[in-house]
């Protein structure tokens, strides 16, 4: 690949690529990188930052609350594309479903378009896990009803699990695996069962589980073992 090419995939358009050649801030295993047109058969770096060289980019964001899942927001609201570089936000990167404003934990942001569709169509039902404080108890009629599918007032969920994790008394910590991700949904189902939610974090989606190294607002790239899962899971590979 063209060094050119790939500063491209990383979201530095040709002006500013060669700003940064010429100041010696791309460098390869030897030393600086001087020629844009030059193949690149290693990895490259810029300012210390390793350069990606695939054609798609996945992340996994560790989503804090008060932000919106979403690329944009028209009505000024903060978006979780704001904790990106900018480099990385001109890549046409895009989040994979979505979780509440308030919601926090597990986001995967991709550029394949067809990857993120598969991953949240219900065709494929794909395991969702969230952890959920609820105030009072659930018991074992909730997590049958869970098991069942709970009627909602504009469409019935498919089967979940419902565990409950800790007994706190007048409140819970949950474990809650659903398939489908339609609006408010766990948020919904928990509280047609007596224990609305207090704070909803999701800590795995189709396999991927959030890696605890991160904090609150950070992210990091996939793995290549990571990304193949993913994409062996809806049958992409």
């Amino acid at each position: 690949m063209r060094l050119f090419r790939m500063l491209s995939l990383n979201g530095i358009p040709r002006s500013r690529a060669r700003d940064l050649i010429r100041a010696g801030r791309v460098t390869g295993e030897n030393g600086p990188l001087t020629d844009g047109n030059a193949q690149i058969d290693g990895p490259a770096f810029l300012d210390g930052e390793k350069l990606r060289g695939e054609e798609e980019v996945h992340l996994m964001m560790n989503k804090p609350g008060g932000l919106l899942t979403a690329t944009r927001d028209e009505r000024g609201q903060g978006t979780v594309m704001e904790l990106l570089p900018e480099r990385l936000r001109r890549m046409g990167l895009g989040p994979v479903g979505r979780l509440d404003k308030d919601a926090t934990g597990l986001l995967i942001l991709t550029t394949d378009g067809q990857l993120a569709h598969r991953l949240i169509s219900p065709r494929w039902e794909e395991d969702k896990v969230y952890l959920a404080e609820t105030e009072n108890v659930p018991g074992e009629e909730a997590a049958e009803r869970f098991r069942a599918g709970i009627e909602l007032s504009d469409f019935t969920a498919k089967p979940a699990l419902l565990e409950v994790l800790e007994d706190r008394g007048e409140s819970a910590l949950c474990r809650v695996t659903v398939r489908e991700g339609k609006f408010h949904q766990v948020k919904r189902m928990l509280s047609s069962v007596g224990c609305p939610v207090i704070t909803l974090k999701r800590v795995s989606v189709a396999g991927l589980v959030l890696d605890e190294g991160l904090e609150s607002g950070q992210w990091r790239y996939l793995t290549d073992e990571e990304a193949d899962a993913l994409y062996k899971r809806v049958q992409m590979r």
